[in-house]
């Protein structure tokens, strides 16, 4: 192993600037932390952002799934076919609200969900789709709908990487059924754990705010009522002012993780990962908003495992993740009757892939680094033929 005696690069790293520090220490010095004024703001702020639909903010991504789902009237009976290739967050959701999750496999060159396997996957008992767009990448959008639209679908975007995207010149969230966000701290705008919920109307925008909030509906200053069964899903006002500093610096993220994503493929360009087989994502600078940069590991073609490949990047300083293993491989999803061979492109994938560092405050000779230790790493531990 190289022991680096460079800085150490993590995967991420997220940009909060003074201006949005100094607004945090308003808040909390207002004596008003919780759910108030600066969650309207960011609500409004994100509503506009997405060409005026409604939103609402809540405390995290996996809670604006589950209640996109239940939005959709998505219950005990139903199925909703999704993608195997993502955070298991997104199938668990359907198991909490009493749906059976059904997965289509990946193609494996865009890394998403393969639309022609989704729509073989569809039954009577289908309900809702919900597509992944895999490091902000999304799928082919037309296509989407007009499968939801021929099969009268519902559709919950899991655009949790993908604030900042495109679908041919217009934003994710501004177009579309129901959209889900996570701003966690690893998303390319954080509000140290959140998420927003894009809605049609409204209705939804109502409906989302009674289950965020144990059912409860107030009018005046005594009046209140409670009708649904809601849960304890809402936003702090501390997290929200972290969310609104964000906002106006997204463009200027998004340009940059291009510029990055650029770099990399020059970086790799010729060089010996490639040549041994390491696989890269699309280079796609239309659509994507480059939420991660992750190459797959020819495992076959290596003498040492990925989670070792991991520890030598690490004994050179360069942290690095793994985003996704195929899902329906863990255990809870096994004793509902998946296997190994069900799903061989996600299944594929999620064996050898590696998320490269990726974040607003890298350089070009950071990039050049990582590209330098992959290749280093490759030819080091290539096996002989």
């Amino acid at each position: 192993m190289t022991q680096s005696s460079a800085p150490f690069l993590p995967f991420v790293r997220p940009e909060i600037d003074d201006e949005t520090i100094a607004g945090v220490v308003e808040v909390l010095r207002s004596g008003w932390i919780t759910t108030g004024p600066q969650n309207q703001a960011f609500e409004a702020a994100l509503s506009a952002f997405c060409g005026g639909r409604p939103v609402r903010t809540f405390n995290s991504g996996t809670a604006t799934l589950e209640i996109g789902l239940r939005i959709a009237g998505v219950g005990p009976g139903d199925e909703v076919i999704t993608t195997p290739a993502t955070w298991v967050a997104t199938s668990n959701v359907i198991l909490e609200v009493g749906a059976t999750p059904v997965f289509a496999d990946i193609d494996p060159v865009t890394r998403n969900i393969d639309l022609d396997l989704l729509e073989k996957a569809i039954t009577p008992r289908t309900k809702a789709l919900i597509p992944v767009y895999l490091a902000g990448a999304p799928v082919d959008m037309d296509r989407l709908y007009a499968i939801a639209k021929a099969h009268n679908l519902r559709v919950i975007e899991d655009a949790a990487q993908a604030l900042g995207s495109t679908w041919h010149g217009k934003r994710i969230g501004a177009i579309g059924d129901i959209v889900s966000f996570s701003f966690h701290p690893n998303k390319n705008l954080t509000s140290i754990e959140g998420g927003a919920l894009v809605l049609n109307n409204e209705d939804e925008a109502k409906l989302a705010q009674k289950y965020r909030l144990q059912g409860i509906t107030r009018s005046g200053h005594d009046g209140m009522d409670c009708d649904v069964l809601g849960g304890k899903f809402n936003l702090t006002d501390v997290a929200a002012r972290v969310g609104l500093g964000q906002l106006p610096h997204l463009e200027r993220f998004t340009q940059q993780r291009r510029k990055l994503a650029r770099a990399y493929f020059d970086g790799f360009e010729g060089g010996a990962a490639v040549k041994l087989g390491v696989g890269l994502p699309v280079r796609d600078f239309e659509h994507t908003n480059w939420h991660m940069f992750q190459i797959t590991l020819p495992i076959e073609r290596l003498s040492i495992s990925r989670g070792e490949f991991m520890e030598e990047l690490k004994q050179r300083g360069i942290g690095s993740g793994v985003h996704y293993p195929a899902l329906h491989l863990f255990s809870l999803y096994r004793a509902r009757g998946f296997k190994e061979g069900m799903f061989p492109h996600a299944e594929r994938f999620g064996a050898s892939t590696v998320t490269l560092p990726l974040f607003t405050q890298m350089t070009g000779d950071d990039i050049a680094r990582v590209c330098r230790a992959v290749n280093d790493i490759c030819t080091q531990f290539a096996k002989q033929a």
